[in-house]
């Protein structure tokens, strides 16, 4: 769903909120983005989507922001301007497209979406949403439930209740 207050640039970083993790994009204009996309990410996908965890692949995509968002929520995130000194626009949208049709290795942990991301905007490459305690729940519990989809759902809900409550305190 887009908000009628996002307004992305290109080179903006965009954060999707789906079921129990965050999807990352990099837009490069005129509605569009690139985004690294394992081969079970299916746009709008939510809990189906954790199976992406055990992925080893992935392509860089360009698509409409639309269909990449689906029905979920979304925000432009540069999270990072205050640490890192933002890449130019133009060298951004280039390497991005670059990148389109492009296999790469992919790992939940050392390189997924959002190092794909914020490596484009930063040249860092850098996910928050695989570090800290809430990492480790959620992976303990895929671990757990390797092999077991309908048991993976439930750890990725789990999660997601775990951290908004632990974001409301």
């Amino acid at each position: 769903m887009l908000p009628s207050n996002q307004k992305p640039e290109p080179g903006d970083l965009i954060e999707v909120f789906r079921v129990g993790y965050q999807h990352w994009a990099v837009y490069i204009g005129d509605g569009l983005v690139v985004h690294l996309v394992p081969p079970s990410e299916v746009a709008g996908a939510g809990a189906s989507s954790v199976m992406s965890v055990a992925a080893q692949r992935a392509v860089g995509k360009k698509e409409k922001l639309s269909d990449v968002v689906g029905n979920d929520d979304w925000k432009v995130n540069n999270d990072l301007d205050e640490k890192y000194e933002p890449h130019q626009t133009d060298i951004i949208v280039k390497e991005a497209l670059q990148l389109v049709g492009k296999k790469k290795p992919y790992d939940i942990v050392a390189w997924n979406c959002e190092h794909f991301a914020k490596k484009l905007r930063y040249g860092k490459a850098e996910s928050r949403q695989v570090s800290g305690p809430m990492f480790s729940v959620f992976s303990s519990g895929l671990v757990a439930a390797a092999g077991h989809e309908e048991d993976m759902v439930e750890v990725v809900v789990s999660a997601t209740m775990i951290q908004r409550d632990s974001l409301s305190r």
